[in-house]
This record gives C-alpha cells, structure tokens and sequence, in this order.
C-alpha cells in the first residue's frame, strides 16, 4: 500500500510540475493554472492523510470515503467531456466558418 501511495503521490507531483510550466511557457491561461492545480493538489494530501475523504463522506452522508472519490471523480469526468464537447463545436463552427470564406474568395478570385 505504501508503495501504491508513493507512486501515486510522485506522479501528482510530477503533473502539478507540468501543469506550472505550462503556465510559465504560456501554454495555457492562468485561470487553467488554478483549475488543474485545484484539481491535482488536493491527490497527494488525500493520500497523505485518507481521513479527509471520510470527514468530506461525514459531511455529504456518504458511507465511505472512498465513495465520494469515486462520486466527484465521475462526476468532473462528465463535466470536463462537457466542456470538451462545447469547445469542440466552436471549433468545428469556427472551420466551417473559415471554409465558407475561402471558399467564397476563391469563387470571386476565379471571376
């Protein structure tokens, strides 16, 4: 169990460190810094410290700790597919928009 948690610990952090030079290289925004940061931070310290889960599972009148992490998990999955599912169409109305134009261009270019 031991070397489960370092491992998972280890690899939090080393996210947590991408994530920071990302943000140094500006690969991405600052408001996505606080956003992975505030989702890969709390990992180590659940793992530190598992009773966090089940005060948290106290408070939401859950039976385990463990359920609430599976609970939030599934639940920001489903969010951030959300998310990606709305960006990825801005993007395809984007194209579609840029293709059009082009095309148009081209149409008045010929005459």
């Amino acid at each position: 169990m031991i070397f489960i948690q370092f491992l998972i610990i280890a690899f939090a952090l080393f996210v947590i460190s991408k994530i920071i030079l990302s943000f140094k290289r500006r690969k991405i925004s600052f408001k996505s810094l606080l956003f992975w940061l505030g989702l890969w931070l709390p990992i180590p310290a659940v793992f530190l410290l598992p009773q966090i889960t089940n005060y948290l599972a106290e408070i939401l009148g859950f039976w385990r700790g463990a359920d609430v992490a599976v609970y939030l998990s599934i639940l920001l999955i489903f969010y951030l597919m959300f998310r990606m599912f709305v960006e990825l169409e801005k993007i395809e109305s984007d194209i579609t928009t840029i293709v059009r134009k082009i095309a148009l261009d081209d149409k008045d270019n010929r005459k």
